[in-house]
């Protein structure tokens, strides 16, 4: 399955540094349109994207709140 996602409304969490360190990033405009939920490193936003059922996605999000 081949999924283009727009360069711009990436986002990461509110917890996040603001010098990119170690953050990942999601769209979810993409998420939201095509229930896919991609993601990127944030240092390297031009590499590899990261596709992940939104069920995945918010298992992730769920593990790394319980830390």
């Amino acid at each position: 399955m081949n999924h283009t996602v727009a360069m711009d409304g990436w986002m990461s969490s509110s917890f996040s540094q603001n010098n990119g360190g170690e953050c990942v990033e999601w769209h979810p405009a993409h998420a939201a349109a095509h229930g896919i939920v991609p993601i990127r490193d944030s240092k390297a936003p031009a590499g590899p994207v990261l596709m992940v059922s939104r069920s995945a996605f918010t298992d992730f999000v769920r593990s790394t709140k319980l830390g």
